[in-house]
């Protein structure tokens, strides 16, 4: 399924005073997974990941390249030109393609590599304040705020870590602040890719979780606005831990109540998008 981002108008996703400092959890998560990956044998290296048909060092040169993209986005962004270059873009096709044409390199060619983009990252977004944390960057949703997009990068690597170590039987670090990020940017990442597609249907969801105590709300729309302010009569509530949380909402795991029948619009269209509805 091609995405349609939104590059005019309101951005399809916006949040207000829910997360304030997303370059900490990014760098940090970052880091850590880099100095794991340094001490992998190149049989684990090989090993299957839990992304079908995708190795451990697929994982990592796959997040070599959504790197540079973030990369260049915020730049881009925080200069005042946000690019447009994901029209079409396959969430499913065209990260497989990207990995597929760099299989020729060795474990310690990926990770070098890996090693060099979050520095680029990190110099990217580092020092930045709050008017550019605010300027409007690309993502795969359309044109969002640049904290948004690092919440994305936050999300899409710490799943990623997960996908690579439990498979090898390695522990995962949970620190508060990347698995809340994570949490935050993927409840509302399902409800805007809805809206991308059309969706007229209004909603409210909320979150509420343990370890850590979070609490979120999805306003949902033709376009969808996290924030923590009081929720509405008629609100969904989902709750539960926050890591088997954000598993369930990117489709690692089953919910830990799962949702009314009618509810399930609110959060299944991230599954479409990455053909993994179920």
């Amino acid at each position: 399924m091609q995405l349609t981002p939104r590059y005019d108008g309101d951005p399809v996703l916006a949040m207000t005073a829910v997360i304030d400092d997303p370059a900490t959890p990014l760098l940090r998560q970052r880091a850590r997974f880099a100095s794991t990956l340094a001490g992998l044998t190149n049989d684990q290296w090989a090993a299957p990941s839990r992304c079908e048909g995708w190795s451990v060092q697929d994982v990592v040169a796959h997040l070599v390249t959504t790197n540079q993209f973030w990369t260049l986005s915020v730049t881009a962004g925080v200069q005042g030109s946000p690019t447009r270059y994901l029209v079409g873009f396959d969430p499913v096709a065209t990260p497989a393609q990207l990995v597929d044409a760099v299989r020729t390199w060795t474990p310690a060619e990926t990770l070098d590599r890996f090693i060099s983009s979050n520095a680029e990252l990190a110099a990217a977004i580092e020092g930045l304040d709050d008017e550019s944390w605010s300027r409007l960057a690309e993502a795969p949703p359309g044109h969002i705020s640049v904290r948004l997009l690092a919440l994305h990068a936050v999300w899409d690597s710490w799943v990623h870590e997960r996908d690579v170590m439990l498979p090898l039987g390695l522990t995962p670090v949970a620190e508060v602040d990347e698995v809340a990020a994570s949490l935050v940017y993927a409840a509302g990442l399902g409800p805007a890719l809805l809206a991308l597609r059309g969706s007229s249907r209004k909603g409210t969801l909320e979150v509420r979780t343990t370890a850590p105590d979070l609490r979120v709300v999805i306003e949902i729309g033709p376009s969808v606005l996290i924030h923590d302010r009081p929720t509405p009569a008629g609100t969904v509530t989902i709750s539960g831990d926050a890591v088997e949380l954000v598993e369930a909402l990117s489709f690692r795991g089953p919910f830990p109540a799962p949702l009314a029948e009618d509810d399930r619009w609110l959060l299944g269209s991230l599954g479409e998008v990455f053909d993994q509805v179920g």
